[in-house]
C-alpha cells in the first residue's frame, strides 16, 4: 500500500495526491499537521528516503529562520524540532514499501508508485 504524508493547503502536496489517486492503487493519506508524526515514525521515513534529517526541513519557514537557522544541531535535535513543528517537514512524502520520495517535483512520485 502507498502512504502519502499530505498537507491539503499545499499546492505541491495536492498535486502529489492527485498523482497517487490517478495510479488506481490503494493508498492511505496522513494529514501530518493533524495526525502528528512521532520521533520513531519520522526516523523510519527519513531512513526510507535515504537522506539526512536536515534535508527534510523546509528551511524557508519563519520558525526555522527565527529559531534554528544558524544553530549547530544534531540529527536527533532536528528530528525533535520537526516533530514539535510539523510545518517544517517537506511535503508531500510518498512511501511505497521500503521506498520513499519527497514529491518535489511531483514526477518523482511516479518512480515508486
Amino acid at each position: 500500500m502507498i502512504t502519502i504524508y499530505h498537507n491539503p493547503r499545499c499546492r505541491k502536496s495536492r498535486e502529489g495526491l492527485a498523482l497517487v489517486e490517478e495510479s488506481g492503487k490503494t493508498f492511505e493519506v496522513i494529514k501530518y499537521l493533524e495526525d502528528l508524526v512521532s520521533d520513531k515514525e519520522l526516523k523510519t521515513i527519513i531512513a526510507k528516503l535515504g537522506i539526512k534529517p536536515i534535508d527534510l526541513v523546509r528551511k524557508n519557514e519563519t520558525i526555522w529562520k527565527s529559531d534554528y537557522k544558524d544553530k549547530e544541531l544534531s540529527d536527533e535535535q532536528i528530528i525533535k524540532i520537526m516533530v514539535k513543528h510539523p510545518k517544517l517537514i517537506e511535503r508531500p512524502i510518498v512511501i511505497s514499501g521500503n521506498k520513499a520520495v519527497v514529491g518535489r517535483p511531483k514526477e518523482l512520485i511516479l518512480d515508486i508508485i
